[in-house]
């Protein structure tokens, strides 16, 4: 899932404090009775639950689909506590800090692909190795490579991937004078994120009052680099981010975003990102296949019918998660079963029908069909065949260890130097690379 929200050295920093100073409020999970004369076969031994503790972030499904409910009601002796953190930025070092303490963890750890390099290779000895737990041919190679050590161990189940589309308001489209088809929208920005601004060009010549084509300068960004093949470093790991063809791409088709009026100016997952979606503020947003459920949710009952999904201008990944177990766990052979069976294709599938995150495991996919509320919601769009598309062309990314970090310094520090306070685009970049010699500590 996912929910890709960039981070600055400087909000890791302070997560990992308020980690710190937390200790173990949200961490490793509680008995509500005596475990210890429970075999955790889900049988009903009668002597005691064992409650399992999942740490996510961002809406992950498990729960609006039912899946908690469906595997406590097949395993009796297990309660599941979810301890959801909305923004990764916090997340993850807070997740950092209890591996490395050895203590404080959650069961079952969700893992972003932001993070996963970096889990991959500094945290491996703290998780369990669930290569030895699952048929690995269930999911994509490259999805299980990016989990997986040099000396072979898995770290992580596959949950989602990030699909690439845009969504769109065809009301706020309609009274711009705009077309509202989402094969002739798809159309118009096909092959190139430059049309796609163009497009928002044309959109803010009659703009519904109020509104504005696009969330935020970050969105396209990070919409862009996921449909190039650089990213921050080359394959043999060494940092590459100023010399990467796919971010100067995706920073110039960011600050033609960020020096017009097209961006409504909001950072994403902010509250003021989600109240956006309420008022109906912005036309479109690019959206990967989780955001669907997060749109659904943000926008309520005033959005349903209104929103619309086309083809993206290029097929791009944006996002998705696994699965880990922590050595910590109290209860590793409960928690390594409840990590297998939420990410095996059948449960995939269920989160597919109810908020369209789409899966890492192939053999899912002839059976996917959103929810009938679902796909009301959102005009009644092809969902499955529009992220299906995208996913078959997607093009492989290597993910850096600081991946993430060097991320958010453009988009949280470079990006919004020149969105929100007025900077120029080669100020925006200066501010950007300062931070990046921070994280990387230089």
């Amino acid at each position: 899932m996912r929910t890709s929200i960039r981070r600055s050295q400087r909000l890791m920093a302070l997560a990992a404090v308020a980690a710190l100073t937390t200790g173990l409020l949200a961490g490793c999970a509680k008995d509500s009775g005596s475990s210890d004369n429970s075999d955790g076969s889900g049988n009903g031994s009668g002597k005691g639950k064992i409650t399992l503790t999942i740490g996510t972030f961002g809406v992950f499904g498990y729960k609006q689909s039912g899946l908690y409910d469906e595997y406590m009601k097949l395993h009796p002796d297990i309660s599941i506590k979810e301890n959801v953190t909305t923004r990764t930025d916090v997340y993850w070092p807070k997740v950092l800090t209890r591996l490395q303490a050895g203590s404080g963890t959650d069961d079952v750890q969700a893992i972003e692909i932001g993070n996963i390099t970096e889990a991959v290779q500094t945290q491996a000895a703290k998780f369990v190795d669930l290569g030895k737990e699952v048929d690995k041919s269930q999911w994509l190679d490259w999805k299980n490579a990016q989990a997986t050590t040099k000396d072979g161990k898995l770290i992580g189940l596959g949950t989602d991937i990030g699909p690439m589309a845009i969504c769109y308001r065809k009301d706020l489209f309609q009274k711009a004078g705009l077309p509202t088809d989402r094969t002739k929208l798809a159309e118009m920005w096909k092959g190139d994120w430059a049309k796609y601004v163009d497009v928002g060009k044309q959109y803010m010549k009659k703009a519904p009052k109020g509104t504005k084509f696009v969330d935020s300068a970050a969105s396209v960004y990070n919409a862009a680099l996921g449909g190039g093949t650089e990213r921050y470093y080359d394959t043999d790991g060494s940092v590459a981010w100023d010399k990467s063809d796919g971010v100067k791409k995706a920073w110039n088709v960011a600050m033609d975003v960020a020096t017009s009026n097209m961006s409504a100016k909001l950072k994403q997952f902010d509250p003021t990102w989600d109240q956006g979606y309420a008022n109906g503020t912005f036309a479109t947003v690019a959206c990967p296949a989780w955001m669907i459920g997060y749109i659904e949710q943000k926008s309520g009952d005033s959005g349903k019918g209104k929103w619309d999904v086309a083809a993206a201008p290029t097929a791009a990944n944006w996002g998705g998660s696994w699965l880990g177990v922590p050595l910590a766990s109290k209860h590793q052979k409960e928690a390594v079963a409840l990590a297998k069976w939420l990410t095996a294709p059948e449960q995939q599938a269920k989160v597919f029908a109810k908020q369209a995150s789409f899966p890492s495991t192939p053999s899912a996919y002839a059976s996917l069909k959103p929810a009938a509320d679902t796909t009301a919601y959102f005009s009644n769009a092809p969902l499955t065949q529009i992220f299906s598309d995208s996913a078959k062309t997607i093009p492989t990314q290597y993910f850096g260890i600081k991946d993430q970090p060097i991320n958010s310094a453009i988009t949280d520090v470079g990006i919004l130097q020149v969105e929100q306070k007025g900077k120029s685009p080669s100020q925006g970049w200066d501010a950007a690379k300062n931070e990046i010699k921070d994280v990387l500590g230089q």
